[in-house]
């Protein structure tokens, strides 16, 4: 049984930014069995209902703006894999969630960014999942639930989001700068909640944790965490795999759940 992972992909500057976070993510890929395919949950595609990539080779999208020119000439080139996101479909469907295969979505930042770090050579195949952000926690919960039956076929569920992500606040502070307070309370929070597998409490972040709404404005780059939790059990404990942060605002943390 492959592990499920959440990572947090910060800026799309990781990718050469010199920073603990990404110094794990090169090195995360070497500490688990070679996945056969990966299912990344993305923060950074958001759809009414779930969506699933079933493209033969998906395209390398730059949904960023403003970044060194250098990073609109990166490319990850790793194949897709229909027959995978037409069985990761059917497993939402028998689930009652009404979700479609996408013939056209690539891979966006928030996918191919960490991929980039933990398998560079592009040669695992790989399909993304949408999130729904006007959905609730308990949502993505079940969707992670949908998704626990392909972990069984060697295939790693990747969720990609955001431990902190106040953007508002970004850019105040340098790559290396000390966390901020509010940022730093959510984060040992989270990280308690998760190792105590409080699904409870976690899908109630916004009221129960400190500064939830401060950390999380919108919920797009939580949401990604409660798909890995549920494709492990709703209430399976889970553990810090890595912990930082950049920019003093970007809580960098990382789970697994085995």
């Amino acid at each position: 049984m492959m592990p499920t992972l959440f990572v947090s992909h910060g800026a799309p500057t990781l990718l050469t930014d010199d920073c603990p976070a990404r110094d794990f993510l090169r090195t995360v890929g070497e500490s688990m069995p070679r996945p056969s395919a990966i299912v990344c949950v993305s923060a950074h595609w958001e759809s009414a209902e779930p969506r699933v990539t079933g493209v033969p080779f998906p395209d390398t999208i730059h949904d960023f703006y403003g970044f060194p020119p250098r990073l609109y000439d990166m490319r990850y080139p790793a194949p897709g894999n229909l027959r995978l996101a037409e069985r990761v479909a059917g497993h939402l469907a028998d689930a009652g969630l009404t979700v479609h295969v996408d013939g056209r979505r690539g891979l966006d930042h928030g996918a191919w960014v960490p991929l980039a770090l933990m398998y560079p050579a592009a040669d695992i195949p790989v399909i993304q999942l949408s999130v729904q952000s006007r959905a609730d926690p308990e949502h993505h919960l079940a969707v992670g639930a949908a998704l626990a039956a392909v972990r069984a076929d060697d295939v790693l569920i990747l969720a990609s989001g955001g431990a902190t992500h106040n953007l508002a606040d970004f850019g105040r502070g340098e790559l290396n700068a000390e966390p901020a307070a509010y940022a730093e309370a959510f984060s040992r929070w989270l990280e308690e909640k998760v190792l105590a597998g409080d699904s409870d409490e976690l899908v109630r972040y916004r009221t129960q944790a400190p500064d939830g709404m401060r950390n999380h404005p919108t919920p797009e780059h939580i949401l990604p965490l409660f798909a890995a939790m549920g494709s492990a059990g709703p209430d399976a404990p889970g553990r810090v795999i890595h912990r930082s942060f950049t920019y003093g605002i970007l809580s960098m943390t990382a789970f697994a759940w085995d």
